[in-house]
């Protein structure tokens, strides 16, 4: 016994002596490490960022519990609440532009409450976090790596300023991708003001950044219904601005112009609409022989139906619906209401992860697509019972009515991927008999009286920009058609439009897609003039008919 105590005593002291060897080494390191950083210049790093802050390397230490602590206590009941609900909420923190930057000490106090001044002394905006911009600015950075299109229109028309005198007030997701548009269109010479066309979508820390650069933003994620009217009529009603271009995402702003400030709305030049809520709202004003201003429609030009709804909801529905779920599609029996360019995407995308999808449609030429596409279409009460997800894309209302949720399975997710939160029957899910528990951000569990929980994401609203992000590359074609309608209705010669709704020259939508070939080295053959006098065509087109379906 005493041999053996001995032992253990001399191996006890070895290791202390190799822990604290090990800590002098550790020491030494670190201290290296930092003379090295310290010798490495600004001007040595990419820049790609302003600035990257070195940091000096901490000597952490572990903390351990008491020794007396009861390991194998089961938590209570409140306990296992609380645990939960704290590692679902670190599930979604990040430093992503999916989970926008926070500042915990301001979350409980509303940005309407407080003042706050940016560098240049301006308190002409409303956004959770002005201190938030640095970081902002990179995550804009890194948006334009995959804008080079929009970059080079700025490029080639900045010299010019084909939007000098341009009042644009913009309502549409504030999102990296956004602010890279926004910040186009200063620099070819507008003046802008912003808000949010979604209470879920904006990215704090991009708001502030551009209000930092001078943009009076009036967002940020998380609003109420009524911080998000106040924040539209802060951009339109301000003193000594009278803005004269609108571009919109939804018609929400429009429609509050043209309610409340009647006036205003009549000294517009021109809108610019690219959600299909927005444009079915102007094409109502227009019949009603009420829209007193041009518009433009985006949402029906080439390169925002077919790249945007099309390829950038294949990618985005999936990452949506795994960041808020963690959901394994692989056999799952999925319901795609409306097979349109976004319903086609979803569809796609869904079907090569191995689910089992199904098609609800009115249009019996996109059901016929989905029939020769290999999708089954049926009537939404068909399947509901059997079906573990129902994703919403038709631009309508009460597409999901509440008794079609009664009927759904437990563990089902019920989720929209059209712009409008009046697909889901949300509001029939506020009453007393069913409980709502939040998951996680964009996360509820609404729960019926007999135990039966239904996953509602992001309350029936956008589920991409509500829960996750969208392809940059994809937001860069649309953005350019934006930049391009704002700078072609404000410089158009009186008589050219009319107080209609347009759609885009077809001439637009190629100069466009131009622009986005040379990221894939891609080179367009070109026609011989034989060839073009054969088909009837100019050389440098338009190459289709404005009839012609892609």
């Amino acid at each position: 016994m005493s041999e053996s105590t001995g032992e253990s005593k001399a191996e006890v002291k070895q290791a202390s002596k190799e822990v604290k060897e090990s800590e002098n080494v550790a020491e030494k390191y670190s201290a290296m490490t930092v003379s090295k950083n310290s010798e490495v210049t600004m001007g040595e790093l990419s820049s790609v960022f302003s600035a990257v802050p070195t940091h000096k390397p901490v000597k952490k230490q572990i903390q351990f519990v008491e020794d007396k602590q009861e390991f194998s206590r089961f938590p209570t009941k409140a306990g296992r609440r609380s645990l939960s609900r704290s590692i679902s909420q670190s599930s979604t923190d990040s430093y992503s532009s999916a989970a926008s930057c926070t500042d915990s000490s301001d979350d409980e106090t509303s940005p309407r409450d407080k003042t706050q001044t940016n560098s240049k002394s301006s308190t002409d905006f409303c956004v959770k976090n002005i201190k938030q911009a640095e970081f902002g600015r990179r995550e804009i950075e890194i948006a334009q790596q995959d804008m080079s299109a929009l970059i080079s229109l700025r490029k080639r028309a900045q010299s010019e300023k084909p939007l000098a005198g341009a009042k644009i007030v913009g309502c549409t997701h504030i999102t990296a991708q956004t602010a890279v548009l926004i910040e186009t269109l200063v620099a070819l010479g507008a003046q802008c003001r912003w808000t949010a066309c979604n209470i879920y979508s904006t990215q704090n820390e991009v708001a502030a950044a551009l209000s930092e650069l001078g943009v009076a933003v009036f967002a940020w994620k998380g609003e109420s219904e009524d911080d998000f009217w106040w924040c539209i009529d802060r951009c339109v009603n301000t003193e000594g601005w009278q803005p004269n271009m609108i571009l919109d995402d939804g018609g929400d702003l429009t429609h509050w112009m043209y309610k409340k400030y009647p006036n205003v709305f009549k000294k517009i030049r021109g809108i610019v609409e690219e959600s299909v809520t927005g444009v079915h709202r102007l094409y109502q004003l227009s019949k009603a022989g009420k829209l007193c201003v041009p518009a433009m429609n985006v949402n029906d030009s080439v390169t925002k139906q077919k790249f945007d709804n099309l390829y950038c909801c294949r990618e985005s529905i999936l990452d949506g619906l795994k960041r808020t779920t963690d959901v394994m599609f692989g056999g799952k029996q999925v319901v795609v209401c409306g097979y349109g360019e976004v319903g086609k995407g979803c569809s796609a995308a869904l079907k090569a992860l191995g689910a089992i999808v199904y098609i609800t449609e009115i249009d019996p030429i996109c059901a016929l697509q989905a029939c020769m596409d290999g999708f089954r279409v049926v009537k939404l009460n068909e399947v509901i019972r059997l079906v573990d997800v129902i994703i919403t894309c038709t631009g309508n209302k009460n597409v999901v009515t509440r008794d079609q949720l009664d009927r759904m399975k437990n563990g089902s997710i019920v989720c929209n991927m059209g712009h409008s939160n009046t697909e889901i029957d949300v509001a029939s899910l506020r009453t007393p008999e069913l409980t709502w528990e939040r998951v996680r951000s964009q996360v509820d569990h609404v729960i019926w009286p007999d135990g039966k929980r239904v996953i509602l994401l992001a309350e029936g609203r956008l589920l991409n920009l509500s829960c996750s992000t969208v392809p940059t590359f994809v937001l860069s074609i649309t953005a350019t058609t934006q930049a391009l309608a704002l700078i072609e209705l404000y410089n158009a010669p009186e008589g050219r439009y009319k107080q209609d709704v347009y759609l885009l020259p077809k001439k637009m939508d190629e100069y466009v897609a131009s622009l986005h070939l040379a990221t894939f080295d891609a080179h367009l053959t070109e026609l011989s003039d034989e060839q073009a006098k054969y088909l009837g065509l100019n050389k440098n087109g338009p190459f289709k008919p404005n009839y012609y379906r892609y």
